[in-house]
């Protein structure tokens, strides 16, 4: 699962901001983000946070973005799960197949794409 520190994240790239904040918790709605979400504004004469009265985001601007990128997430797995032999291994296979005429590369990296294709 996505969390909410990712999606402030992505908000923040997104927006070229450096919004820095402390999190208590894991907020589950608007009231526990409000609560246990506080963004830093600036800082005083001896480096402590002084903390912004307002949030830039809107929970539902991070609860949009969350979703958004758990759906990104979840539409790659495949790509997470194409795990290839090692490219030591690979030319090992490949050298092997040269002089034993075999094809264990090539099935080798069937089978990985067969047990994982793409959406």
């Amino acid at each position: 699962m996505t969390d909410i520190s990712t999606a402030i994240q992505s908000l923040n790239t997104k927006g070229g901001n450096s919004h820095e904040y402390v999190m208590n918790g894991t907020p589950t709605n608007e009231a526990e983000y409000k609560l246990q979400v506080r963004f830093v504004e600036s800082e005083d004469e001896n480096g402590s946070a002084i903390f912004s009265s307002t949030q830039p985001y809107s929970w539902s601007q991070i609860s949009a973005e969350q979703s958004a990128l758990q759906t990104v997430y979840d539409n790659n797995k495949y790509q997470r799960d194409r795990v290839y032999p090692s490219i030591q291994d690979q030319l090992d296979m490949q050298y092997h197949d040269t002089v034993d005429g075999t094809t264990t590369w090539k099935d080798a990296l069937a089978k990985v794409k067969s047990d994982n294709p793409k959406p």
